[in-house]
């Protein structure tokens, strides 16, 4: 009877081919009806690359993606109010960040895993516990397992239906993300911008050759229209913003509200276990929601590594794992307020402070986000 894995998103696949490569053999049963390029980009950090290199895949996610060596938060005219550059962690660790689309991403994991092992069309209705589960989807099928992993996101039903009510906080932010086409400058090939305004804020990053993936965001829902004008919006950002916005077709739009889930206490029962955004759910300003559900699969490998059975692996996996994750679901946080003050005596603190971090400091709060767990 296969370990059953609900959500065949970076987290869910990234956890199978763990546990394929350990002898492992899994199901994963997904929503959607396809494995599809849909979504926009994504940035697989230093510490996602490190576990993609374990596994095998370090070189076709660089070859699919752009790989990036610095960090730039600026102005809406693109000065630099702080830079973090990366190439000292990836001489450290031998892998680079890389900026990737994310339908391209999952088709290289779906690839390494098989799709013989996804079943699609297959999203849950309810779960059973008795002795194993069983698991009842919508189109009125079944299925029976041992062992459930819940990667099914933000929203999990495995977590709203076998954990104790959680809570989903708003950040009253609203968010645009987009892939267009467009020649950037240089400048911009290796190293993506987050332009901070006020309350509001733009980033970019090469995905390819010639592929922008972008994403806007404003803290009032005010701006949330269905022809929502971001040239307008975004009229006072550096010419190279509006650019980017003028050459991305208006169907290439993603639109959302910025939501996180407020961190849970327990991750696991028995033999239930919840990975990536079912587990912790974070805002996107720190790029890691992605990265800490691959983190997730990497300490699940390392303890069966000890020879542990796989349901015996939870206990050890929220105790390693859960301190950083909530770090990095209240960092981020904090950080998306701090981005998006709208006050002008605070922009310019604010402002002024990034000026003067030592890189040093910087440098420290990324080894810090890149280091793996020791198990």
């Amino acid at each position: 009877m296969s370990t059953a894995i609900i959500g065949a998103g970076i987290g869910g696949l990234t956890t199978a081919l763990t546990l394929q490569k350990r002898g492992i053999d899994v199901a994963i049963y997904e929503s959607a009806s396809a494995i599809k390029p849909v979504g926009a980009g994504i940035i697989m950090a230093n510490n996602a690359m490190q576990v993609f290199q374990q596994l095998g895949l370090k070189s076709s996610i660089e070859k699919a993606g752009n790989k990036i060596s610095r960090l730039r938060i600026t102005d809406p005219q693109l000065a630099d109010l702080s830079v973090i550059d990366l190439r000292p962690f990836e001489a450290k660790y031998g892998v680079h960040n890389v900026a990737i689309h994310r339908g391209e991403l999952q088709r290289i994991l779906a690839d390494a895993v098989g799709y013989k092992h996804i079943h699609l069309s297959k999203r849950v209705a309810k779960i059973e516990k008795n002795d194993d589960f069983t698991i009842h989807f919508e189109d009125n099928t079944s299925v029976k397992s041992r062992i459930l992993i819940g990667a099914d996101g933000l929203k999990s039903v495995v977590r709203n239906q076998l954990f104790e009510k959680s809570e989903l906080r708003n950040a009253h932010q609203f968010c645009w993300r987009g892939v267009g086409e467009i020649e950037l400058h240089e400048r911009h090939h290796h190293a993506p911008v987050e332009a901070w305004g006020k309350g509001k804020r733009f980033g970019f990053v090469k995905i390819s050759d010639k592929k922008v993936y972008w994403y806007a965001l404003v803290n009032s829902l005010s701006f949330k229209t269905n022809n929502a004008n971001l040239l307008e919006i975004f009229r006072e950002f550096h010419p190279d913003i509006l650019a980017i916005i003028a050459n991305t077709p208006h169907a290439q739009i993603i639109e959302n509200e910025i939501i996180d889930l407020k961190p849970i206490p327990q991750w696991h029962s028995e033999r239930v276990c919840l990975v990536g955004d079912a587990a912790h759910a974070t805002t996107p300003n720190m790029g890691q929601g992605a990265c800490q559900a691959v983190e997730d699969a990497y300490v699940l490998g390392k303890l069966l590594d000890k020879g542990l059975p796989l349901e015996k692996t939870f206990a050890d996996y929220q105790r390693l794992r859960q301190k950083k994750a909530r770090m990095i679901v209240n960092t981020s946080w904090q950080t998306g307020k701090l981005s998006q003050l709208e006050n002008d005596w605070g922009i310019w603190v604010r402002n002024t402070l990034l000026k003067l971090i030592p890189s040093r400091i910087n440098q420290k709060q990324m080894e810090t986000v890149f280091r793996l767990a020791t198990v």
